[in-house]
């Protein structure tokens, strides 16, 4: 399953591992990236003009971007940014639909920041061979469609979560979805995911714990891909990922619950 790696761990494997920096390009060759690190700005695998802003990218886009970068299909990669992990784990999540082995996909904790304090980056440009990315998309996924979550909310043994922030939840959520902003599963001073124990408990303060099914939302499934990554290394078994969220929640007109539950 997609995992979350320390900058020692990637240290200690740089020539086994295929590194995708998502950061824009200006920051990639400007900022500096991790040695042998490709580019693949988060921009470049949203969706298209004709899709909603944040979904999936179509098979063949993605192929294509991955091929250009030279992805492999069995490569093992290692996604970063700047911005605690989030626009990585949309990557990462986005791969693992697509049908990249989940075993084959990681997170570094603490984002680029983690590397650059105990590592040396280079602004040299990583020679890049075209690779032959096939997508092959797995027949049973995490993702779920509006009729399921509006039956998981009914459900006593499944808890539907928001990740977006209070002012966004209290100005209208789904009805029976309790709130986790994704970013409190982080620690403010490493950028890395919380202590095991702590971001057990915090969870658990919101009712969201391992024997019941999770049911992720936000508004365009990004930050929900940061939460997926977590769950899933914290050990939760059952989780639903609401690719459409709340865009293509209130584009059917479906209802939303104001204020705080």
């Amino acid at each position: 399953m997609t995992d979350i790696v320390s900058a020692d761990w990637v240290n200690d494997r740089l020539d086994t591992l295929k590194l995708v920096d998502v950061r824009d390009a200006w920051e990639y060759d400007g900022l500096g990236h991790l040695p042998g690190a490709v580019n693949v700005p988060f921009e470049t695998f949203r969706a298209g003009e004709d899709d909603s802003d944040g979904m999936l990218p179509t098979e063949g886009t993605w192929a294509t971007l991955l091929s250009e970068a030279g992805v492999g299909g069995d490569d093992e990669i290692v996604a970063y940014d700047d911005h605690h992990g989030v626009f990585a784990a949309r990557f990462l999540v986005t791969a693992e639909l697509l049908g990249h082995d989940p075993d084959r996909l990681h997170l570094l904790d603490g984002d680029f920041s983690a590397w650059q304090r105990s590592f040396g980056t280079t602004s040299e440009p990583t020679a890049v061979e075209p690779a032959d990315y096939a997508v092959d998309p797995p027949d049973e996924t995490p993702l779920v469609g509006p009729e399921a979550v509006s039956a998981a909310a009914e459900d006593p043994e499944t808890v539907v979560v928001d990740t977006r922030e209070q002012s966004e939840y209290a100005e209208g959520h789904i009805p029976g979805a309790v709130l986790l902003d994704w970013r409190d599963l982080v620690d403010t001073e490493s950028r890395g995911l919380l202590p095991r124990e702590q971001a057990l408990e915090l969870l658990a303060a919101a009712g969201i714990v391992p024997e019941k099914r999770i049911v992720l939302y936000c508004n365009t499934a990004r930050r929900i891909s940061h939460t997926y990554v977590v769950l899933r290394e914290l050990g939760f078994p059952e989780i639903g990922f609401y690719e459409g969220s709340l865009t293509e929640w209130e584009a059917q007109g479906r209802p939303l619950v104001t204020g705080s539950e």
